[in-house]
């Protein structure tokens, strides 16, 4: 077979191995894809100037494109959302800066099927929700790589190591623009002593070579990254930052070679090498600052161990948390920290629960009990069967609820950047009318340049107002401040489930609180007693329906009873059913076919059964009653939070309202108010009513977060402007919920209103602070008081005042 010529290399190939497309010949996939590309983007003109010359093929990059369309890929990686579509987690390569982020976005966000994109700028992964009908995975991944970047599933170890490698190349560029920047300074001392001394055209000559030397190495390779960013966003239509930089840098690297091969003035190759290197500088100190806000989230992950000891048939064996399955028995010895969530099958100890909830007390736990990942066994061997996977365990929920919340954005990010879309364009437009205004019209403001010409001084005043106009201090503004906002919350054992709550719990007005489980401990106990009859059959029904409810007020009866009576047992009740906020009732049985009617629950339930009784009290109470009869009635008391009443003074402080709601008696709920200083105070209202009562507050304009258990609230929650679940118990409900308390202390929640003022304020600065920067130093570089040097400068100190300004949210907490 003969050799032929590729339409996209020019190499020769073999003729069997050709791929034909009319009277094209390729002589890989990669020429093929390649050649299409240029000449969908009206580049083909490529070929023209390449002329009769060969060029590499490109490397394949799509070969593993199918694997990410594998049911195996889709096990392991995609879930699927309440919505029925699909969602994935996915590191991108290649992100540099905020600009970088928004690119990806933009482009994604315009892709048809591609329901959201949301990419944290902290470690570069992006929460993708599409529509499976209308585009595959596989396709969304080319998308990413067409314009530059490249994509894969987020893994844990793996995005580490990439972050790694990353940070490595970033540092080693920038200390070559570093080492570079010395020398040039050097080379400057002598050039400019020379104005005043005395200096020869030969020496000048050579200092100015000597510039070109050192500056040309930091334009192209450290400054690579910015070209790069600069091409794509051209390639989708948009300016972003980088082409800020990378132009202003290349027209003075352009200018200075024209003086250095014969022009008259004086050359930039110092300002080409300092824009370059200040702002590298100014990015990598960035990624230092944000590094130290997700430490929290490295800490929380640091508890999650790798593998378990898992017993199967009398055999021990280490296994991968991935690869452990419901039903399996763990072994965990003294001082090991559960990894998946279970139910203890053998032995009994305490556990040091600190990690969830941030009690400091261990928790004993026996056999029945419920195990938490992150929790550490203090003192036992303990063996449990695992009630959940890895990927469902409390503590992967955790961080998975964090790191989303780190990639989500509060709404005045997004108006931020409807302000930063234009940035760019009016800056390059602002650059162009300044040069003709200063090269045309002859204006000069008083500042002089010394031994420049007219078109010098005209060009670099143009340059500098592209230099120091910073788009990145505005993209910086919102997202910073969020993250360690959220990175702070998290230290005070609160979860956000999306960064944009903290906008909606700062500009709340209105905190409704249920009572039980959280003004109060929800751990009711029994002051009186009335067992009206004392038959033992009786007392094993009311026993078997209390044991049938969930309910606070029915576990501490029966907890009153099992200590009081030794002989109690269950029987076999049905048609058992919960009233809302009234009770339950259920049927028995006997061996006579006798059917017996229970009923237990408080006053009202006793109503609307048609039983008449009279029975006041200004405690909750739990009457029992078989066959319309009453047997027993039990009167019971919560203890108050001792760290009620604080939260309740900090929250009036601040100009909440505060309204508690609760299903319980008036005189119940009044006593309680009265404690922890609430004034209105809804009681004897039904979780619908609850609801209602939240959309009446919302229709009236006002911004409520209810603060409840997360379930039998649910639907008051749902109805909130933002929910916050309580965390009574480490089984959290998040999915419940907007906002996680880990712990049960109302401190926490304090601090949840303290910490997303303070961020929300500190975000409204970052902006102000970007908006003041840019209407202060535009100008100032448009008259021509700034050279391109010091608007490098000026530039990456703008953003790092946007940093250091967000670490302020650190203080005083």
């Amino acid at each position: 077979m003969a050799n032929v010529k590729c339409n996209h290399c020019h190499l020769e190939f073999d003729e069997k191995v050709m791929i034909k497309e009319g009277d094209l010949n390729f002589c890989c996939k990669g020429c093929q894809g390649v050649f299409h590309i240029l000449k969908d983007d009206g580049l083909d003109s490529f070929y023209e100037k390449l002329g009769n010359k060969t060029i590499a093929p490109p490397i394949e990059t799509n070969d593993d494109i199918e694997r990410f369309d594998t049911k195996s890929f889709e096990d392991t990686f995609i879930k699927t959302t309440n919505d029925g579509y699909r969602q994935i987690d996915l590191i991108i390569e290649g992100i540099h800066c905020a600009a970088c982020v928004w690119l990806n976005e933009k482009v994604l966000f315009e892709t048809d099927g591609i329901i959201s994109a949301d990419i944290n700028f902290t470690n570069n992964k992006a929460k993708i929700i599409w529509d499976e009908e209308k585009i595959k995975l596989s396709e969304i991944i080319l998308k990413i790589r067409s314009i530059g970047y490249n994509a894969y599933a987020y893994d844990a170890t793996v995005a580490d190591e990439q972050a790694v490698k990353a940070k490595r190349d970033y540092f080693i560029r920038m200390m070559v623009a570093v080492f570079a920047s010395v020398n040039i300074m050097m080379l400057g001392v002598a050039k400019y002593t020379g104005f005043f001394t005395g200096i020869d055209d030969e020496i000048k000559e050579y200092i100015h070579l000597g510039e070109f030397i050192f500056s040309t190495p930091v334009l192209f390779y450290s400054g690579w990254i910015f070209f790069r960013g600069a091409y794509f966003g051209l390639k989708n239509r948009i300016l972003n930052m980088d082409f800020l930089v990378s132009s202003g840098a290349t027209f003075t690297y352009i200018y200075s070679l024209f003086i250095l091969f014969g022009g008259k003035g004086e050359s930039y190759f110092d300002s080409v090498t300092m824009i370059i290197t200040f702002v590298l500088v100014g990015k990598y100190l960035e990624v230092i600052g944000k590094k130290s806000a997700v430490d929290t989230l490295d800490k929380i992950k640091s508890s999650i161990p790798l593998e378990a000891t898992v017993v199967e048939d009398g055999i021990k064996k280490a296994i991968a948390l991935d690869n452990i399955k419901v039903g399996d028995v763990v072994e965990i010895r003294s001082g090991e920290k559960v990894c998946i969530d279970g139910k203890i099958i053998s032995g009994e100890g305490t556990f040091d629960e600190s990690s969830l909830t941030g009690e400091s007390l261990p928790i004993f736990k026996k056999q029945g009990d419920v195990l938490y990942s992150g929790t550490i066994n203090n003192d036992s061997l303990i063996r449990y069967e695992v009630t959940k996977t890895y990927k469902d365990s409390t503590l992967n929920s955790i961080v998975t609820l964090l790191e989303d919340s780190l990639s989500s954005k509060p709404e005045i990010e997004y108006k931020a950047n409807e302000i930063s879309k234009g940035f760019t364009l009016t800056i390059i437009s602002l650059s162009i009318l300044t040069f003709i205004v200063w090269y045309f019209f002859g204006i000069d403001l008083g500042f002089d340049y010394d031994n420049t010409n007219h078109f010098e001084k005209s060009f670099i005043v143009a340059i500098s107002v592209i230099v120091i106009a910073c788009p990145c201090a505005l993209a910086l503004a919102t997202p910073i401040a969020s993250l360690i906002g959220i990175s702070e919350l998290a230290k005070k054992g609160l979860l956000f489930k999306e960064a944009k709550f903290i906008e909606t719990m700062a500009k709340a007005d209105t905190l409704v609180m249920d009572k039980t489980g959280t003004i109060t401990k929800g751990e009711l106990k029994v002051k009186k007693a009335r067992i009206l009859d004392n038959n033992i059959h009786k007392l094993n029904l009311m026993y078997s329906l209390l044991d049938s409810s969930t309910h606070p007020i029915s576990k501490s009866v029966k907890k009153y009873l099992a200590n009081k009576y030794s002989n109690l047992e269950l029987k076999n009740i049905y048609d058992v059913k919960s009233v809302q906020a009234k009770g339950v009732v259920g049927k028995y049985k006997n061996i006579e076919d006798k059917t017996f009617h229970l009923l237990g629950g408080n006053i009202e339930l006793l109503k609307e059964n048609r039983i008449n009784y009279n029975f006041d009290s200004s405690s909750s109470v739990y009457i029992f009653a078989i066959n319309r009869k009453v047997i027993a009635t039990f009167e019971l008391e919560d203890e108050i939070r001792e760290d009620a009443k604080d939260l309740i003074d900090s929250i009036k402080q601040s100009g909440l309202n505060i309204v508690m709601l609760t299903g319980d008696n008036e005189s119940v709920a009044k006593k309680v108010a009265a404690k922890v200083g609430i004034k209105s105070v809804i009681s004897g209202i039904d979780p619908i009513g609850k609801a209602n009562y939240i959309k009446k507050l919302k229709s009236e304009g006002k911004t409520v977060v209810m603060a409840g258990d997360g379930i039998n609230d649910s639907v008051a929650l749902a109805s909130s402007d933002l929910s916050i679940a309580m965390g009574n118990s480490a089984d959290i409900t998040i999915s419940v919920s907007d906002i996680v308390l880990l712990n049960s202390s109302l401190s926490s929640l304090k601090y949840a209103f303290i910490i997303s003022k303070r961020t929300y304020k500190f975000i409204k600065q970052n902006l102000l602070l970007s908006l003041i920067y840019n209407s202060i130093t535009i100008p100032l570089a448009m008259a021509g008081y700034v050279i391109p040097l010091v608007a490098a400068l000026s530039m990456s100190l703008s953003s790092l005042l946007v940093v250091a300004n967000s670490m302020r949210i650190k203080l005083k907490n």
